[in-house]
């Protein structure tokens, strides 16, 4: 039995053809879809890739043995089948609207790294999508009350109603080739946790992006302008990002990535071809072309199976020789190792990371990987970090997610100036200062029922050395809870 029957009054004819458009990270549909992954459901269509097309997500839900589905899973994939798929081959459009309220004690994004400002706050939103042919156009306003008092928002802060564009995209996808520009969220590396390079972390930046293959091997790239500095004389600074992947799914259950990443800046400068140049490697080319830029590598590693394994590693700079006071610089890198798989009704997911504490800091305080001042990749360094997760759907179709997690932070910040040389020895690898450590015992859950979702997390964090004061320790309690209503109609374009 396929999950497809549900849909059998639909003729094949109508089924979508063209171009998709990318169900974006914070959709309601994508824990359901990552958690069928996690238990082995279904295959991941992008496996270290997200987001994922729409279209692979129907294709994959609709291929899914539902006799090894639960009653709840069931309800859910019929949902995403009938929410997602485009029943016209020619010209489409959708048009989907949204209110939403919410409260809650924290203002950031992440509850791990709860602030403790809390509100009450309101939302709408408007997601207009478009396709003609091989070319999908989408803009998704998002008019969010929370916005205006979270730190980590960089835009004006001082309305009642702050905006951004959460998605505002178009890419031509053809059969061997996408090209892409504008802003959507994206993660290199493995799912359960953010990228270290390129995340979701990020508010809208806009890039172009560049895709090249087959779906077992492709060569990619992600260009994009940072926000501009300003020098000591007063003058604006240009920066700008690019990454380069090759990434390689072969016949079996093994998926590599290979990558690298270039921050350059200057006065007046401009991005430089030899580093658009997504064939040569931008170290080498800097070392050639006399120009200057800091630079990343990193590999990312998955294998599934009953268990699946997954690992990234980044590596920022390390010093070989020791030969002099400058060698003494320590060794600045970043690394996720982890797994997952299914458990009883659920799965399961572990993992544990570490980001040393230069990682992402350079000599050179403009050739750094932050958006107004937020990771372009991690937007912390010095930690790490191990999680535990069980994630399972109830029979009505709610997630729920228990979680268990143990955070050590050090002092150490990717908007800290980068050290000097005499102060290398005092320096430490990893956890500078004092280390504030935090255990997180929480439960997320979310449900969606036709047009109505609700979302919510409540978690206890016990922390020793609060803010890096020796012996200080609290206990909070950290929540949220957020209702939302959301109607889409879609139709044929003359």
């Amino acid at each position: 039995m396929r999950a497809l029957l549900v849909l059998c009054c639909i003729p094949i004819s109508l089924l979508a053809q063209g171009a998709s458009p990318y169900l974006p990270i914070g959709h309601w549909a994508t824990p359901y879809v990552e958690l069928l992954i996690a238990r082995g459901r279904i295959p991941d269509p992008t496996p270290l890739t997200r987001p994922f097309k729409t279209a692979d997500v129907v294709r994959a839900l609709s291929e899914a043995d539902t006799l090894q589905l639960s009653a709840g899973e069931r309800r859910m994939v019929r949902s995403i089948i009938a929410d997602l798929t485009i029943k016209e081959r020619g010209p489409w459009g959708r048009v989907d609207v949204a209110a939403g309220v919410a409260g809650a004690n924290y203002s950031r994004r992440d509850p791990l790294r709860a602030d403790s400002t809390g509100h009450f706050t309101g939302s709408g939103e408007l997601n207009l999508a478009l396709r003609f042919g091989s070319v999908v156009a989408v803009t998704h306003p998002v008019f969010d009350t929370r916005l205006k008092y979270d730190p980590d928002w960089y835009g004006k802060q001082d309305r009642a109603i702050a905006g951004r564009a959460a998605e505002a995209y178009i890419a031509g996808q053809w059969k061997y080739a996408e090209l892409f520009f504008g802003n959507l969220d994206r993660n290199w590396g493995p799912s359960a946790v953010q990228g270290l390079l390129l995340s979701s972390n990020p508010y809208s930046l806009t890039h172009f992006g560049l895709a090249l293959g087959t779906t077992g091997v492709q060569l990619q790239a992600f260009v994009t302008q940072l926000d501009s500095k300003t020098d000591s004389a007063g003058n604006a600074v240009n920066r700008y990002m690019v990454q380069h992947r090759l990434w390689v799914r072969p016949p079996g259950n093994w998926a590599f990535a290979l990558w690298e990443g270039s921050v350059t800046s200057g006065v007046g400068r401009q991005l430089e071809p030899w580093f658009l140049n997504i064939m040569t490697l931008g170290y080498v080319e800097q070392l050639n072309s006399g120009t200057n830029a800091n630079n990343f590598l990193g590999f990312d590693v998955q294998h599934r199976g009953a268990v699946t394994l997954y690992a990234q590693f980044l590596l920022d700079d390390i010093q070989i020789d020791k030969k002099t006071a400058a060698d003494q610089k320590p060794a600045s890198y970043g690394l996720t190792v982890g797994g997952q798989g299914a458990l009883g009704p659920g799965a399961w997911t572990l993992f544990y990371t570490q980001v040393a504490n230069l990682t992402y800091r350079n000599e050179d305080s403009t050739q750094v990987p932050l958006w107004h001042e937020l990771g372009i990749g991690r937007n912390y360094s010095d930690y790490d970090q191990l999680t535990a997760r069980f994630s399972t759907v109830t029979v009505p179709g709610f997630i729920v997610a228990p979680e268990v997690t143990l955070l050590r932070q050090g002092e150490g910040d990717p908007r800290l100036p980068h050290p000097t040389v005499g102060q290398y020895p005092a320096t430490a690898t990893l956890f500078q200062g004092i280390v504030e450590r935090t255990i997180r015992l929480a439960v997320s859950g979310s449900w969606q029922r036709g047009p109505i979702g609700l979302q919510g997390d409540a978690g206890v964090h016990l922390v020793h050395n609060v803010s890096h004061v020796e012996g200080a320790s609290a206990t909070r309690f950290v929540g949220s809870l957020g209702l939302s209503y959301r109607l889409h109609w879609e139709s044929g374009l003359p």
